[in-house]
């Protein structure tokens, strides 16, 4: 019942998080959720609740969303996904955390990068290289962020985007992991109540996320993102040390 409760208030403060600032919450969830799951229910389960974060905030926020650059992820990503299952035991998770916490410094903070507008293309290539490190990592969001941060005039584009973008890579993903055998049964009562506090996490940090100065969100996400960046390299070394 402590792992219960525990998860369902990091629920909400996950999807509360990432609403007001764009990034953060699910790498909250999923660290959390690791101490109470078995591992190999970690990543399928993480993928069911920033689901409905995702959509939830998708929903609320739909007239803000890029729509030209979701065709070209989506099929990326059904690549990467389909790649990435069909290799899920066979590569070391460190390799992909490390390599994934190198580009998101890079894309963060090279001036070239921020501020280039990704076309199509990009988004495609995202697609499949985000498709196929989720199956593994989890939580592709840092890698997805600097793209829709490029591409965002604002910060309410930014934050729609981004979990648009979300929302197709966690459908396809769960496909995959249903496909190879993985059984979401058991964890149903789990996941309604995760869900339902995501939301109310979400509809609460939307409003933040409408009073925070246009620069100060910026700002926030660059932060944020570089500190998922030494995570991800913390992590990684712990598995390739381990």
């Amino acid at each position: 019942m402590v792992g219960f409760l525990t998860l369902f208030g990091v629920s909400f403060l996950g999807s509360f998080v990432t609403a007001a600032l764009g990034l953060g919450g699910g790498v909250l969830v999923l660290a959390t959720m690791a101490v109470f799951l078995p591992p190999v229910a970690l990543i399928p389960l993480h993928g069911v609740v920033q689901l409905g974060s995702n959509v939830g905030r998708t929903a609320l926020m739909t007239r803000h969303v890029i729509v030209r650059v979701l065709p070209h992820f989506a099929v990326g990503t059904v690549a990467g996904s389909a790649i990435g299952a069909n290799m899920f035991v066979a590569l070391p998770v460190g390799v992909l955390q490390l390599a994934l916490a190198i580009f998101v410094l890079y894309a963060t903070w090279a001036q070239r990068f921020k501020v280039s507008d990704p076309g199509p293309v990009k988004f495609g290539i995202l697609g499949l290289v985000s498709g196929f490190v989720t199956m593994f990592v989890g939580g592709s969001g840092p890698l997805i962020a600097p793209f829709a941060n490029a591409v965002g005039a604002d910060k309410q584009k930014v934050v729609a985007t981004h979990a648009a973008l979300m929302s197709m890579q966690h459908i396809v993903k769960l496909t995959a992991f249903g496909i190879i055998g993985f059984a979401f049964g058991p964890y149903i009562p789990f996941l309604v109540g995760a869900l339902a506090l995501g939301f109310a996490g979400t509809w609460a940090g939307r409003h933040v996320l409408n009073r925070l100065p246009e620069r100060a969100f910026r700002i926030g996400l660059q932060i944020i993102l570089t500190l998922l960046a030494v995570r991800l390299v913390y992590a990684a070394a712990e598995s390739l040390l381990a």
